[in-house]
C-alpha cells in the first residue's frame, strides 16, 4: 500500500477531504457507482485509459477509507461488486460542484487542451 511521504495535516478539513479523493480515478470512481453498483471489470470497461492495476488500488484504499463497501458472492465463479457507501454518498455534492464548475468553464480547457473531438471523425 502507498505511504505519504507528507503525512496529512490533520488540522485543515479541505486537506483532509483531498487526502480521500486526491487520486486521478476515485472522483470518477464515486460517479459511476452513484448510479448503481458495479463489478470490477464494468469499472475497467468505464475508464479503459487507467490501468487495471491502478484502478484496483485506487477501489482498494477507497474501500479502506469506508467510501466504497466490496461484496464477494459465494459462487462458482466467484464475483464481486463494489458500491458506494452513505459516507461516499456524501461526497456527491462536492462531485457534482467539480462537474459544474467543468461544464460552466469548458472553454478553459478547450484553450489549454484544444476542442474535443466529435465521435464518428
Amino acid at each position: 500500500m502507498y505511504e505519504r511521504k507528507i503525512p496529512v495535516d490533520l488540522d485543515c478539513p479541505l486537506r483532509l477531504t483531498m487526502s480521500l479523493i486526491d487520486s486521478k480515478w476515485k472522483s470518477c470512481i464515486l460517479d459511476e457507482l452513484r448510479h448503481r453498483p458495479l463489478r470490477p471489470s464494468e469499472l475497467h470497461k468505464l475508464f479503459p485509459e487507467a490501468t487495471p492495476r491502478v484502478l484496483d488500488i485506487q477501489l482498494k484504499e477507497l474501500v479502506e477509507d469506508g467510501l466504497v463497501s466490496k461484496t464477494i458472492f459465494p459462487e462458482l465463479p466467484p464475483r464481486s461488486e463494489y458500491a458506494i457507501t452513505p459516507l461516499g454518498q456524501t461526497l456527491i455534492p462536492i462531485i457534482d460542484a467539480m462537474i459544474a464548475w467543468g461544464n460552466r468553464n469548458a472553454d478553459l480547457f478547450e484553450r489549454k487542451y484544444g476542442k474535443k473531438e466529435e465521435k464518428g471523425q
